[in-house]
């Protein structure tokens, strides 16, 4: 819950220390503000939660630990191409992709109940589906709105982003 609350928060605060500084809200670059925030969480979760993370991974699959160890160096780099408005748009697309590599990981780890935090496996289970899969959703959809396509979300008292 850590990482959804990040954004949230991140992207309020952003949000309203745009429009203190800029006289507008600017939705999409607090959007995007608080999806770079939520990334460094996650990333910096690689390193932290590393043996839990391989877990989340089958026995098949080889260099697990290194595996979750560059894709917490890929989330964070995303995040902070999230930051920077000329890479915005391409990381964004990146994201995107990356969001919809890494859902059967999370199919996979809530089948077979992966605690992550605890690398055990007596977790959420697949009830925690109903949950995951529609976030991975959103986490598209924020990132498409806010990086991709930020024309689409309207500023307040200006023009668009």
């Amino acid at each position: 819950m850590v990482p959804e609350i990040t954004l949230l928060a991140v992207s309020l605060i952003a949000l309203l220390l745009l429009k203190w500084k800029h006289k507008e809200f600017r939705f999409a670059q607090a959007a995007r503000i608080g999806m770079a925030a939520m990334l460094f969480v996650t990333g910096g979760a690689h390193f932290g939660f590393a043996k839990g993370m391989a877990m989340m991974l089958p026995d098949a699959i080889p260099f697990k630990m290194g595996i979750v160890y560059f894709t917490g160096i890929l989330e964070i780099a995303a995040g902070t191409g999230l930051l920077i408005p000329k890479f915005a748009a391409r990381t964004g697309w990146w994201l995107i992709a990356f969001f919809v590599c890494i859902t059967p990981a999370n199919i996979y780890a809530a089948l077979h109940h992966v605690n992550l935090e605890t690398a055990s496996y007596d977790g959420n289970g697949p009830a925690y589906l109903w949950f995951r899969l529609p976030l991975q959703l959103v986490f598209i959809g924020w990132v498409y709105f806010s990086a991709i396509r930020p024309s689409t979300v309207p500023r307040v008292a200006g023009h668009l982003v």
